[in-house]
């Protein structure tokens, strides 16, 4: 059997991600060699690829908004429990006075 570079094309992307076997590794480096304009396409992928994953760095300001708004958020979820914590309590006592008021009749 013939292995095209339709199939190549097809292993490619485990390839690049090094999710491929040991023998699919082989053969597509082994087409790769034959084939140096889809080898300029996989070295262009894997470049890309890679930039992808390099992190930006992140300066002090961008550290800090990302803080301020962290803050900002958890302090917001607090204040909501504790609305809910109380109206919840005064639910419960106002359902426990009426309660003993008409026990009281």
């Amino acid at each position: 059997m013939k292995v095209t570079r339709d199939v190549i094309l097809d292993l490619l992307p485990m390839y690049l991600a090094d999710e491929a076997s040991e023998d699919t590794r082989a053969l597509v480096r082994e087409y790769l060699e034959a084939d140096p304009e889809l080898a300029g396409i996989a070295e262009k992928s894997a470049a890309m690829r890679l930039s992808e994953q390099t992190p930006a760095p992140v300066r002090k300001e961008k550290e800090m908004e990302a803080y301020k708004e962290a803050r900002h958020r958890l302090n917001k979820r607090v204040v909501t429990l504790a609305a809910i914590f109380a109206f919840s309590a005064l639910g419960i006592v106002a359902a426990a006075l009426i309660g003993a008021m008409l026990l009281t009749r």
